[in-house]
């Protein structure tokens, strides 16, 4: 019987499907993240996307990265950084909804940015924007100088 002594990892990429969307600001951004939220729960629990760019600002591709409670999104900067690694992003823009309808980001929407930024530039990938969204609204950490 013959075992592998250690797993081998194959990786895949595919542009089937790709939309061809260009993001040109952060209204495009938020668009194209609407898209992707559950209206239906948009004012009822967190959610957290990634969206992944090519050098055009073309989108790559949008993904889930969490999905939690009411007040807060369990954010793992490895899932995010995996994503545009695996896709050969240049750039991307995050974005997550706040229930409560209050556009102002929190301490910790700010720290977490900070360092999804950090890991980024060590990877030379550009975290373009942090979009917060609600059912009618829609705020931008570019666009008020927060990133």
């Amino acid at each position: 019987m013959k075992y592998n002594i250690v797993n081998e990892i194959k990786l895949i990429y595919t542009r089937k499907g790709n939309a061809e969307k260009k993001v040109l600001n952060s209204q495009d951004a938020t668009d194209i993240f609407r898209e992707h939220f559950d209206a239906d729960q948009i004012d009822y629990r967190e959610s957290f996307y990634s969206m992944y760019m090519n050098q055009a600002n073309k989108v790559l591709g949008i993904q889930k990265i969490s999905e939690s409670g009411i007040t807060s999104s369990l954010v793992d900067i490895r899932i995010i950084m995996q994503g545009a690694l695996l896709c050969n992003a240049v750039s991307f823009i995050i974005a997550h909804n706040h229930p409560s309808g209050n556009l102002t980001p929190s301490r910790e929407d700010i720290g977490i940015t900070q360092k999804i930024k950090e890991a980024a530039q060590l990877l030379n990938i550009n975290l373009l924007d942090h979009c917060i969204i609600t059912s009618t609204d829609s705020f931008s950490f570019s666009d008020e100088g927060i990133l």
